[in-house]
């Protein structure tokens, strides 16, 4: 979808992924994070795990994506949380951003390995500002069963995008990174993610009916309602996957 189609969709989200805000926590526990961590955000939509992990445990980090709606709303939720001047938000491309080699103790991405052009590029683009035994956050969907082959349509994912989710650790195994941890989302974290999407969607097309993009909107959430009743809930995992090169 387009961008302005995923601002709106997710205007009411301050985490976009099916992650919950325990699991979030979770992960933060896990990286070990003290005052002085650093982390890079690679699409970092609202900025919701770098200022909460800002607070909670003092690192320091930068965030780079290309909405200025969602920076927008991170700015407002690192002064609303008072790291202001722990978190810096940079509007670019993260395919294309570029930071000194080897700075950051933490290097992640969720639910945006399109920056690399799929998990492997994603990698590669992670791997020079991550310090030597750093850790490299990627949040990326795998297949929980093989679908069938109209899944890939209804869903709009080409057919290599994803694999099981033992063929996910061996593309990490394959781009030089170790596996340590993972923490993966479920059915109720998936219903959560894209109901909220449905309703934010409907309440806009009902105050919104004359806008020239209401007609592809309402397209847009009938095909997401369709898709992933009939093939994500039932073939799609998510999670967030901690690696070490």
């Amino acid at each position: 979808m387009s961008l302005r189609f995923h601002e709106i969709a997710e205007s009411r989200h301050r985490i976009l992924n099916p992650l919950t805000d325990d699991k979030l926590e979770l992960l933060g526990e896990i990286c070990g994070i003290t005052p002085g961590t650093r982390q890079l955000d690679l699409a970092c939509g609202k900025g919701e795990m770098l200022a909460r992990w800002a607070s909670r445990y003092g690192l320091t980090g930068v965030g780079v994506d290309i909405s200025k709606v969602f920076l927008a709303a991170a700015r407002d939720r690192a002064h609303e949380l008072g790291v202001s001047e722990q978190v810096t938000f940079v509007e670019a491309d993260a395919g294309e951003y570029k930071d000194e080699p080897r700075t950051y103790d933490i290097v992640s991405c969720l639910g945006a390995t399109w920056i690399g052009d799929g998990l492997l590029g994603t990698l590669d683009l992670m791997r020079p500002p991550l310090s030597a035994g750093g850790l490299a956050l990627v949040g990326e969907c795998y297949w929980t069963t093989p679908p069938p082959e109209e899944a890939y349509e209804s869903l709009g994912i080409a057919q290599d995008t994803f694999t099981s989710l033992a063929g996910t650790g061996e593309r990490f195994e394959s781009a030089g990174f170790e596996l340590v941890e993972m923490v993966m989302s479920n059915l109720d974290s998936w219903d959560r993610y894209v109901g909220s999407q449905w309703w934010t969607l409907s309440e806009w097309l009902q105050k919104n009916s004359e806008d020239p993009d209401a007609p592809a909107i309402r397209d847009f959430l009938n095909q997401s309602r369709r898709a992933h009743l009939e093939y994500g809930r039932h073939y799609l995992g998510w999670g967030v996957f901690v690696l070490r090169s």
